[in-house]
């Protein structure tokens, strides 16, 4: 099981590195205490990344169990944290989650200098490729663990992606529920029900490749948004489940932009242009609350 924080580096960005190492060391020991309490083995922490293992170094007979319940319960667990966040003034942080199952090779690895017990393979790289496709407050995971968990996990049909090192495209599933140990939903962090308003104003943007920012500039118009994301209209073609940077800009602002960045979840060919739907992942506490005022002004308007 793979977790990491979405779009943690435009969080370091903006605040101070000190309480951006206290943000990270509460996560850190909340995620951790409930990894143990499930019979986890935090292989390594990577940044603001959490490798664990199940199984190792005994397998049980219910590994797969206790992996799906101790990521439900660490995405149930961010409300809380957020909600020490905001009574702190940082930033809220959302996670997603990579499962996949299968046989590593597991040793000490390293030299006089360093070394670590840890698991290597192919399997351990399909999880992070999974991972990397999980938008905030997903729990994704590859077909082997599906077929393991079918009989008690909720799902969303099969998602085929390209991930990089896989000869053939991938089934990847949204988990929403496990009924083992017990009954466990995964909290719905995007308000995916909210309010989707026709508008019509500029955007420029960026793309990323992995977590780096190109330098080219694209230009494209907002032609619907909510509070969580919205469609945008440009000459170019984006990849799905690619990012972007975008510069914002609405009245509101007052001539002011925010930064604010965003996975590609549909994008579809229009005549001789592109239409791409987004939701955001990395948006500040004041342009979350500028956006939700702007969707809001424009239900009421006449």
């Amino acid at each position: 099981m793979l977790s990491d924080i979405r779009g943690f580096s435009a969080i370091a960005n903006s605040y101070p590195a000190t309480d951006v190492v206290d943000l990270l060391n509460r996560y850190f020991a909340r995620m951790g205490d409930i990894i143990v309490d499930y019979g986890g083995r935090i292989d390594k922490l990577m940044g603001d990344s959490n490798m664990v293992v199940f199984g190792l170094p005994e397998p049980h007979e219910d590994d797969v169990e206790r992996a799906f319940a101790c990521a439900v319960k660490m995405q149930q667990s961010m409300s809380d944290l957020n909600e020490y966040n905001q009574s702190i003034g940082m930033p809220d942080v959302f996670m997603g989650i990579g499962i996949n199952s299968g046989e590593v090779v597991i040793g000490e690895l390293g030299c006089a200098h360093y070394n670590e017990y840890t698991v290597i393979g192919d399997e351990v790289n399909l999880v992070s490729r999974i991972e990397s496709h999980s938008l905030r407050g997903q729990i994704l995971i590859g077909e082997n663990t599906y077929q393991l968990a079918k009989d008690f996990i909720d799902v969303s049909p099969p998602n085929q992606v390209e991930v990089k090192g896989a000869i053939e495209a991938v089934n990847l599933y949204e988990v929403f529920s496990t009924s083992r140990p017990e009954n466990m939903e995964v909290p719905r962090r995007e308000e995916r029900k909210s309010p989707r308003v026709p508008t019509s104003m500029p955007l420029a943007f960026q793309i990323l490749s992995g977590k780096l920012v190109q330098p080219e500039n694209y230009q494209g118009q907002v032609l619907d948004i909510s509070y969580n994301g919205m469609m945008i209209q440009s000459e170019v073609r984006l990849q799905k489940l690619s990012e972007i940077k975008l510069s914002l800009a609405l009245d509101l602002f007052a001539g002011k932009t925010t930064d604010v960045y965003a996975r590609i979840i549909k994008c579809v060919s229009f005549e001789d242009v592109f239409r791409s739907s987004m939701e955001f992942t990395t948006i500040t506490r004041d342009g979350q609350a500028a956006v939700k005022q702007f969707v809001d002004q424009l239900i009421t308007s006449p």
